[in-house]
């Protein structure tokens, strides 16, 4: 449906990643993946790999595919971190691990992959409240929470950033600093889900385990949307 959707109009990260490297290599080379420009995978969740076994998943799956593998480093939910040493490891012997959306928290270890990758490797913020101080790191981009309910506002943060125009981005960054929170203290996508129901696009419905956030956190949001004329 996406790829329909989208009609080649931007590139399609797909999803494709767990904690049964077996699983993940079928599903990569049985799978359909027509119309999908690259595979962004998680680090494995529960089972807490050392760091040579998530260099080997990685590796694995990096060989079950010709296209690109962008890295998703989030220990806050997997329960494990890729070290930086790991991710430049992968970068360096893997040519199509093209990338790692990095969302640690770890400003040192973020700068860590970015002294030390190939030329050729990006490292994309996947923490909203984090992107203006990795992009000043070297960080290419974000994969945006807050980015689904606001794209042209927090896209404008990116671009100016881009250019060298760091006091109006980060003046951008400092708007968004509250908002940031509010949209992980009930769960995500709680947060955004809830933001998207008072913009008026969606129904703020989820999926159990989850619920939709409380009445004080969206209460907080719908004033500081009314603040940020949004």
């Amino acid at each position: 449906m996406i790829v329909d959707k989208v009609q080649g109009r931007v590139p399609i990260l797909m999803g494709c990643g767990g904690n049964n490297t077996a699983a993940i290599v079928n599903e990569l080379q049985t799978g359909d993946f027509r119309g999908v420009d690259g595979i962004l995978s998680v680090c494995p969740y529960y089972n807490k790999p050392s760091q040579e076994g998530l260099y080997q998943h990685f590796k694995a799956i990096a060989a079950a595919t010709k296209l690109p593998v962008v890295l998703y480093n989030v220990p806050g939910r997997t329960g494990v971190n890729l070290k930086a040493e790991t991710t430049v490891r992968l970068a360096r012997d893997c040519q199509n691990i093209v990338a790692i959306k990095e969302a640690s928290g770890n400003l040192e270890q973020v700068d860590e992959i970015i002294k030390n990758k190939p030329r050729d490797f990006d490292v994309i913020s996947g923490d909203d409240s984090l992107t203006f101080p990795m992009i000043s790191c070297g960080a290419v981009g974000v994969i945006s929470v807050i980015g689904n309910a606001l794209p042209k506002e927090f896209s404008k943060m990116i671009r100016l950033q881009m250019r060298g125009e760091y006091d109006p981005a980060r003046k951008i960054h400092h708007r968004f600093t509250d908002l940031f929170s509010l949209l992980f203290v009930d769960g995500n996508p709680a947060g955004v889900k809830a933001m998207l129901h008072e913009m008026g696009f969606i129904e703020n419905v989820l999926r159990l385990p989850l619920v939709p956030t409380r009445i004080s956190t969206l209460q907080r949001m719908s004033e500081i949307m009314r603040e940020l004329k949004i």
